[in-house]
């Protein structure tokens, strides 16, 4: 089993390697932080790379346990030093640890005053202004955004050009383009916005090239099943006719069908087997539902640590 304080000599792969506890990272690559975490696939992406996390935030009582349960060996500054916090509304920034890498998988909500400066002050009101407050006291010298597809068109445009024109008027690059899990090595299609900039524009940043799929829905059950690429692991609707347009959950699997389970769902979004969830598989479904593919996050976020290092190389 490989153990995540050799993971640096493995940065070039999207593998996401097992979590063993007691384990404590002991090369420091950069330093992050974890907004909106949930239970932890930013966290466990950067930290593959090299990243030390110094502050996370999640106000989910059932995620918190998820979290901690999964992450309290490997970072245990964030639950000695009460940096793991629950309503980021009611953080202060000057509060949050100097960090290189702003991380958040953040909701998305409309703003009230879109269509008018769509820039800083028309964020008040939202979550994402809580992240642009951070950007703006921290500085960090990165960010990487996480959001659904349909961020670019929500309310009609404004929501995104309103988080673009922020992140700009703070001074930092912005790069963004939609990627699938599928790109990255699980087999569901999960399309998502991706986000990334940084405080040095000179820095040219180009998402990484998709690689190939090399594992498919039969790998996931163990067994033949009916299609290769799988549904979006996704919250609510589950249990529909398998032939039903909704259905999400259910395959055919050597004949007889079958529903995507804890064990399925955490091999989808690319979480080690030794991921636990000590709540209810109601909770638990819901919560990989609710998460990231770590595989996707690793592969980004390693392509911008690269561009961080090969720009201070440059510069020196």
């Amino acid at each position: 089993m490989k153990s995540l304080d050799i993971i640096n000599e493995q940065v070039n792969t999207v593998e996401v390697n097992p979590i063993e506890h007691n384990v404590i990272q002991k090369k420091e690559r950069f330093t992050f932080i974890d907004l909106f975490a949930g239970i932890g696939g930013f966290h466990l992406a950067m930290h593959n790379i090299g990243g030390n996390c110094v502050f996370s935030s999640e106000w989910d009582k059932d995620a918190r346990n998820t979290y901690e349960t999964n992450f309290k060996d490997i970072s245990p500054n964030l639950f000695n030093d009460n940096m793991f916090a629950g309503d980021i509304t009611k953080v202060d920034p000057n509060e949050i640890p100097n960090h290189d890498v702003l991380c958040a998988g953040f909701p998305c909500q409309p703003f009230s005053q879109a269509g008018y400066k769509l820039g800083f002050e028309d964020t008040r009101g939202t979550l994402f202004f809580n992240i642009a407050e951070i950007l703006k006291v921290k500085k960090p010298k990165a960010f990487f955004l996480e959001n659904v597809r349909g961020l670019m068109n929500h309310d009609g445009g404004k929501t995104f050009e309103a988080i673009k024109n922020t992140i700009e008027e703070l001074g930092y690059s912005f790069y963004f383009k939609i990627v699938k899990a599928s790109e990255f090595g699980l087999p569901q299609h999960r399309p998502r916005m991706f986000m990334v900039g940084f405080k040095d524009k000179t820095i040219d940043f180009k998402f990484p090239e998709p690689i190939k799929l090399t594992k498919t829905m039969s790998d996931i059950f163990e067994g033949k099943v009916n299609r290769e690429i799988g549904f979006t692991l996704r919250v609510g609707g589950k249990g529909s006719p398998i032939d039903d347009r909704r259905n999400w959950d259910g395959y055919i699997v050597d004949g007889e069908e079958k529903r995507i389970g804890i064990k399925e769902g955490r091999r989808m979004q690319g979480f080690p087997e030794n991921f636990e969830f000590p709540v209810s598989k109601i909770q638990a479904m819901k919560q990989l539902g609710n998460s990231v593919a770590v595989p996707a996050i690793q592969a980004v976020g390693l392509q911008l640590v690269k561009s961080m290092e090969e720009n201070n190389v440059k510069s020196k």
